[in-house]
């Protein structure tokens, strides 16, 4: 494929799906990661994408930076809103009554737990002060919210002291969102201080990642979980066959709804 058909697909490949890795082109076209990382930057400097570590993003599309401009969780609702709302609904039918869970910080897994609410009969575990909101009223239903310092773009809580509260804790099932997920990286994030998340798959049976597809490809500088740690993905439609494939092949239960 000449560089400029390979450019146009490469922008064509970005209004479907938003997000793209310099791994998953070179996959795709065949092509040495050198030459697609001067293709992004090429078209980047013509303004018609923009460039993240490892990949490149929509114009349209929020940015993944560094801490200071974490995307507020508000505005995370907002993102592939239908997508997650499914996500989250397929992935709380996966809890049987009476199950523990863990639920981490995000939007989507902000929603499971509003699906979970609905149901009640579990103990629930959570840094993610908006999912404990919901589940306060839930029947039968034990809140543990653990301690630790508040990070107000989440709002959720994380630090040593976050940590420590889940010492010797066991539970049936964590979830977690990501703001990249990856078959060979796992999840990741440009933004620190999600030591709380490898703390809190330790102490669970099963790690369910509840993602938008957006995210596939992302990969960020800071690790958050292996992808060997992870059970099952529930994702969107939007995941390619190609890609779905590639987290069986790591052994991840992948469920598309």
């Amino acid at each position: 494929m000449n560089p400029l058909r390979r450019k146009e697909k490469i922008l064509e490949l970005l209004k479907s799906k938003d997000q793209v890795s310099v791994k998953e082109l070179s996959t795709l076209f065949s092509t040495s990661e050198v030459t697609l990382r001067a293709d992004l930057k090429t078209l980047e400097l013509q303004g018609k994408l923009k460039r993240f570590f490892g990949g490149a993003q929509s114009i349209n599309s929020l940015p993944l930076t560094q801490s200071d401009d974490e995307v507020q969780l508000d505005s995370r609702y907002d993102m592939n809103k239908e997508s997650k709302e499914r996500i989250a609904e397929s992935a709380a039918k996966l809890v049987k009554k009476g199950d523990s869970i863990i639920i981490d910080s995000g939007s989507t897994t902000h929603l499971v737990a509003e699906n979970l609410a609905q149901r009640g009969g579990f103990t629930v575990i959570t840094n993610n002060l908006a999912a404990s909101a919901v589940l306060t009223d839930a029947d039968d239903t034990t809140l543990v919210i653990v301690g630790g310092t508040y990070r107000s773009k989440t709002k959720s809580l994380h630090g040593y002291q976050a940590e420590q509260c889940l010492s010797g804790v066991q539970a049936d099932i964590l979830f977690v969102g990501a703001d990249g997920i990856d078959p060979e990286k796992g999840i990741t994030t440009f933004n620190e201080g999600y030591a709380i998340t490898d703390v809190m798959a330790k102490c669970v049976k099963q790690v369910i990642a509840v993602v938008d597809s957006s995210k596939i490809g992302r990969i960020g500088f800071n690790k958050v979980l292996d992808a060997s740690r992870i059970t099952c993905l529930v994702i969107d439609l939007g995941i390619s066959d190609e890609m779905k494939k590639r987290f069986e092949d790591v052994g991840i239960k992948v469920i598309v709804v």
